[in-house]
C-alpha cells in the first residue's frame, strides 16, 4: 500500500492546504455571506463554492506549470514569491485583519462563486502551494495519488465545515474559532518561512 501512496506527501499536501484554506475560519465568513439564505440555499451555496474552488485548484495544478514555462518563471521564484504571499496571509490570520465582504452588497450576485469559491477558498496561497507540490513531485503514481487525494480531502473538509457551519460555529463559538484561526496563522507563517528558505538554498546551489 505504501508503494501505491506516499503517505508523507499526502499529509504534507493536506496539512498545508488545510492551514491555507482554513476550514474553521471559513465558517463565520460563510455564515455572514449566506445569512439571508434558507437552509436549502445555504447547502447549495456550499456545494457550488467547493466545486468552484476545486476547479480552480485543479486547473492550476494541471496547466499552471505550462504558464510558468511560457513566462520563464522558475520553481525557485515561485517558491519565494509563494512564501512571501503566504507570510502576508499568515500575518492577516494572526492579527485578525481580514476582508470579510458585507452580505448586503452581494444580493444580486452568487456569493458561492465570488468571493466565496474564489478568492476566499481557492486563493493565491492555495494555488501556489498546489503548484509547488505538483512541480516537486517525482512523477511516480504514488506522488500523483497523494497530491490528488490530499486536494480532495481538503475540499471534503471544507464542504463539511460549510455544510454544518451552524453546528461548527455553535460548538467552537467565537472564541474557539478565533483560537483556531490564530494557530493556523502561526503554522502558515512557519510554512511560508520554510518555502522562502528552500528557495534561497536552491538559488544558491544553482548559482
Amino acid at each position: 500500500m505504501s508503494g501505491f501512496l506516499d503517505w508523507h506527501l499526502l499529509l504534507s499536501v493536506f496539512i498545508t492546504l488545510f492551514v491555507i484554506m482554513d476550514p474553521p475560519g471559513t465558517v463565520p465568513i460563510f455564515l455572514g455571506l449566506t445569512s439571508t439564505m434558507t437552509r436549502r440555499q445555504r447547502n447549495r451555496a456550499a456545494r457550488q463554492a467547493i466545486l468552484v474552488a476545486f476547479g480552480v485548484i485543479v486547473s492550476f495544478a494541471l496547466f499552471g506549470q505550462s504558464l510558468l514555462d511560457y513566462l520563464h518563471i522558475s520553481l525557485e521564484a515561485l517558491q519565494a514569491s509563494g512564501g512571501l504571499l503566504l507570510l502576508l496571509i499568515a500575518m492577516e490570520l494572526l492579527t485578525g485583519k481580514s476582508d470579510e465582504p458585507d452580505p448586503a452588497s452581494h444580493d444580486k450576485v452568487n456569493v458561492a462563486l465570488v468571493p466565496l469559491g474564489t478568492p476566499l477558498l481557492a486563493g493565491p496561497g492555495a494555488i501556489v502551494a498546489t503548484m509547488v507540490f505538483v512541480k516537486s513531485a517525482d512523477g511516480t503514481a504514488a506522488d500523483w495519488v497523494a497530491i490528488a487525494l490530499g486536494v480532495v480531502l481538503v475540499h471534503v473538509t471544507l464542504y463539511l465545515s460549510m455544510r454544518f457551519a451552524n453546528v461548527v460555529h455553535r460548538l467552537l463559538r467565537d472564541s474557539g474559532t478565533l483560537l483556531v484561526t490564530r494557530i493556523a496563522g502561526l503554522l502558515l507563517a512557519a510554512i511560508a518561512v520554510q518555502l522562502v528558505a528552500d528557495a534561497v538554498i536552491a538559488f544558491a546551489q544553482n548559482a
